[in-house]
């Protein structure tokens, strides 16, 4: 028993370091190729075949999609599975040294995801978020999801509109998100820019904003 029970926390472990590696190389937003990949969670004398089994888990489990170029970490759930991986007690790094990248990851992890994956449980298990019912609840919330998106996936201050949207959710109607966001431009905290999303998605331009005077404006850019 001894010996399985180490064996299935060893294989809890790699499974997390997977995951924080593919997380922290952008795989929430972007595929990763197995080269890169491979740098960060392969030790010198192994080879990428022997995580195979450990790839093909995560992939049942829903927490990673793969393809014949790379991975990518999939949400909401490899996000919950390397957050429940961080809390494991028994988690730990291999080795004397912990490479930088895998401090910075976890500092990184630490002051920004897990904001967004109790956002996430809370949606999955069916809790509703207080509801925004005036714009002065509005602009907080705005501000402080624009803040979180802006630093989290680097938009360099050009965080996509849609984005911003979807991460506020049902707490407010779609007419009144879109009139509380022009109004935050009316009082010079947002400025809305045009063009067009990243792959031109219907999905995603329908979630950006759009008036008769200024026509479609996708991104938002604090003031």
């Amino acid at each position: 028993m001894g010996m399985k029970q180490n064996n299935f926390q060893a294989v809890n472990q790699t499974k997390t370091r997977l995951l924080l590696a593919l997380w922290d190389l952008g795989g929430t937003q972007q595929e990763v190729t197995k080269g890169l990949l491979a740098k960060r969670i392969v030790p010198k004398g192994k080879k990428v075949a022997d995580y195979q089994i450990i790839f093909e888990e995560l992939q049942q489990q829903g927490a990673i999609a793969v393809s014949k170029k790379g991975y990518s970490l999939a949400s909401p759930k490899g996000l919950e599975v390397l957050g429940e991986g961080l809390k494991d007690s028994n988690f730990k790094f291999e080795g004397t040294m912990v490479g930088t990248w895998a401090a910075n990851a976890l500092l990184r992890w630490i002051n920004q995801i897990n904001v967004a994956v109790a956002s996430t449980s809370a949606s999955v298990k069916g809790k509703t978020r207080d509801a925004i019912a005036s714009y002065e609840e509005f602009k907080p919330v705005a501000l402080e999801v624009y803040d979180k998106l802006n630093y989290e996936y680097n938009f360099n201050h050009l965080v996509p509109i849609y984005r911003i949207r979807r991460e506020i959710g049902d707490r407010l109607s779609r007419t009144e998100f879109n009139n509380w966001l022009l109004e935050m431009q009316a009082d010079d905290i947002f400025q809305l820019q045009g063009g067009s999303v990243e792959d031109s998605a219907p999905d995603k331009i329908e979630d950006s904003v759009t008036t008769v005077l200024d026509g479609l404006r996708c991104y938002a850019t604090r003031l």
